[in-house]
């Protein structure tokens, strides 16, 4: 969270978990964290208050690294300001493009992104559908336990 939310930080910072996707017993989906790549400014393509695109070759360099590790993979990038935790609409634009490819990359392995922002994190997971994503329930942080808000996921169009 240091990374993704530093105090007096002006734009969005973003990182990538690899996580193990697990099927639980009560048949829900669980990502089990491998490892992670927090991301350094020259890592985007272009970096903003509020809009951050990756690089090309950055892009390539996480999907590579899933397939080594025959991983998902797990987005994570802030809100800086006064935004609430929710995707935004460009968020949303760019989940709805950019899911399906990495599904079909990822031999459709699961995939989940999630947003920090002061007030809390809203998480969305796609894991039967490219197109239709559910709401995580919740994240384990070591012992902590934190639960999405769950607005971008109830509000899906």
């Amino acid at each position: 969270m240091a990374h993704l939310l530093p105090v007096g930080g002006w734009y969005e910072e973003a990182a990538f978990l690899f996580a193990s996707p697990h099927r639980a017993a009560n048949g829900d989906t669980e990502f089990r964290f491998i490892e992670c790549v927090m991301l350094k400014p020259d890592d985007f393509a272009a970096r903003h208050s509020d809009y951050l695109e990756l690089r090309d070759s950055v892009r390539a360099c996480l999907i590579k690294r899933a397939h080594d590790l025959t991983s998902s993979i797990v987005e994570m990038h802030s809100h800086v300001g006064p935004y609430r935790a929710a995707f935004s609409y460009s968020d949303i634009q760019g989940l709805k493009d950019n899911v399906p490819h990495m599904w079909w990359r990822l031999k459709g392995r699961p995939y989940a992104s999630i947003v920090v922002a002061r007030d809390g994190i809203d998480a969305l997971a796609w894991v039967e559908n490219p197109a239709i994503p559910i709401g995580l329930d919740e994240i384990h942080d070591g012992g902590n336990v934190v639960r999405p808000q769950g607005t971008t996921w109830r509000e899906w169009a």
